[in-house]
């Protein structure tokens, strides 16, 4: 592909991905097990729509749609943040531990400590945060190269694991709260949630725009960012820890929801490449579009089920993931 296409195609995949995630974001607010008009809607916004329309959209369904735009936005950030410090497109928040360490964190503040809901967020981002910490030292020997982080990753997301599991057992009279959770999803998210997750998620999303240089330069190997006068140790080790403010604030919401920041930033860059100016803010609103429609699909296709948005997403991720190792040669 010369460049001209190349510029071409990122063109085209810069107006259709915001132009999707308005579709699906109009979608989520229409469907559900009551079917409301876009006309309907219309009214409900300008106070003159009917009293059931305007308690459905503006009490469960606009904060839902919100939550999930975040939600998606954060995880894919995330991964793209990851897979861009760790040079490798497997990598993912939830595949190297680093939301299975908020995850346990949370899990903890609700069945241990439920007086500290209120702190989920923070907790969640600190269970991160440590899980972050706790990979990179064990990956460190005079650097800590991606290879090394990444299986250092996955053996603290089967300790985290273990113990989270020991959690249950121990606790197991409170589990059943929590299992929605642990299956990740977004039923019964109100604005209550919104409100105290959107400061770290904003926050996050906005830190990630002086990510993307960075990004680029260590896309370009150790040596040579070290030669272009980059600290490449001290920016990978700050990337990470924006990843794990983005994958643990997602987390405190939604639960456990996997490969959205795998899929999503994979997908971005088979279309536009590696340019972290193109790659980043495009996860991002695919992310936000994929985690709504889902979502969306989840809550409205199987009625009167409502399927956890976690367990679709990890249908569909899994046989993505087993696509890109086959194509990546790693299994034959």
């Amino acid at each position: 592909m010369n460049i001209t296409q190349r510029r071409l195609r990122r063109k085209l995949v810069i107006t259709v991905v915001p132009m999707f995630l308005i579709i699906v974001s109009f979608y989520g607010l229409t469907y559900g097990s009551v079917t409301i008009s876009l006309q309907e809607i219309w009214a409900v916004f300008h106070a003159d729509g009917q009293p059931v329309h305007e308690k459905i959209i503006m009490n469960l369904r606009l904060p839902r749609v919100l939550i999930g735009l975040l939600v998606g936005a954060c995880l894919a950030a995330s991964g793209a943040l990851l897979q861009g410090v760790m040079k490798n497109p497997l990598a993912d928040p939830g595949i190297i531990g680093v939301s299975a360490g908020g995850g346990l964190a949370a899990i903890i503040s609700m069945i241990v400590f439920p007086q500290l809901s209120y702190l989920l967020p923070v907790l969640a981002f600190l269970g991160a945060l440590i899980t972050s910490l706790m990979i990179y030292m064990m990956a460190w020997d005079k650097g800590a190269s991606p290879l090394k982080i990444i299986l250092a990753g996955v053996a603290i997301n089967a300790l985290l694991g273990a113990i989270t599991n020991g959690f249950m057992v121990l606790y197991s009279e409170r589990v059943q709260a929590v299992l929605p959770w642990l299956a990740g999803g977004l039923s019964g998210r109100s604005w209550h949630h919104l409100e105290f997750m959107a400061p770290y998620a904003i926050t996050g999303l906005i830190l990630t725009l002086f990510a993307i240089k960075p990004s680029n330069l260590l896309l370009l190997g150790d040596d040579s960012a070290k030669l272009l006068g980059q600290k490449v140790e001290l920016q990978r080790f700050l990337i990470i820890l924006l990843a794990s403010l983005l994958a643990g604030t997602a987390v405190s919401v939604a639960g456990l929801i996997g490969f959205v920041g795998l899929v999503v930033p994979h997908a971005i860059r088979l279309l536009v490449g590696d340019d972290y100016r193109f790659l980043l803010p495009l996860s991002i609103v695919g992310g936000a579009a994929l985690v709504v429609l889902a979502d969306t699909i989840a809550r409205s296709w199987f009625d009167p089920i409502e399927l956890p948005v976690g367990i679709l997403l990890a249908a569909l991720g899994a046989p993505f993931f087993l696509f890109l190792l086959k194509k990546r040669g790693i299994m034959r």
